[in-house]
This record gives C-alpha cells, sequence and structure tokens, in this order.
C-alpha cells in the first residue's frame, strides 16, 4: 500500500517520473509538469489499487495552486513514483475531486 508521505517526499527530492502515457496525458489536458508537482505535495490518496500485474498502484486527489483539481495514478519502479497517468475530473465520471459519478 501506498503513502502519501512517502510520494510527497519522493517528489520533493524529483525522484519520481512520469511514464510515456502519463505525460502525454498531461499534455492533452495542458498541464505544466509544476502544476502535477503542486498537486501531489499537497494531495491525499483517495483509492489504493492491488497489483494487477504491473504491481501496486493507488490514486491521489490534488489541487494546484490556482485550485484546479487533479487525479494523479501512482506507482513505483525502483525506488521511484511512476506518474502513470494524470487528468481533470470530470463529470459524469466523477460527481467531483472526492466521489465518483453513477
Amino acid at each position: 500500500m501506498f503513502d502519501i508521505v512517502w510520494i510527497q517526499t519522493k517528489v520533493e527530492g524529483g525522484e519520481y517520473y512520469f511514464s510515456r502515457h502519463g505525460d502525454q496525458e498531461r499534455q492533452n489536458d495542458n498541464l505544466t509538469v509544476s502544476e502535477v508537482e503542486e498537486a501531489l505535495r499537497t494531495g491525499r490518496i483517495l483509492e489504493q489499487y492491488e497489483d494487477t500485474g504491473r504491481g501496486e498502484g493507488c490514486l491521489v486527489v490534488g489541487f494546484t495552486e490556482s485550485g484546479k483539481p487533479l487525479h494523479i495514478v501512482c506507482g513505483e519502479i525502483e525506488g521511484r513514483v511512476a506518474i502513470v497517468t494524470v487528468y481533470i475530473p470530470t463529470s459524469p465520471k466523477f460527481k467531483n475531486p472526492f466521489e465518483r459519478g453513477s
């Protein structure tokens, strides 16, 4: 299971990277690397994911300094945080940043 303090410490130390997919999704939503870092530094873990063949993961919800909500799916590879994907949660999939839609 992931711990938000571990994720935040790794991000502060620059011990993270974007997967190809994660970086593409970041760009698709016009998000900067700084915005993703901001959301991870202030975020909390919303969901934990069991190992589905690629390792365990978690969904972090956080906000940029301007208040934009972000969802960041994180994993761990070789002691670093792997940012698997990042997106802005919207309806109908999400009622709000903390709650899935129906």
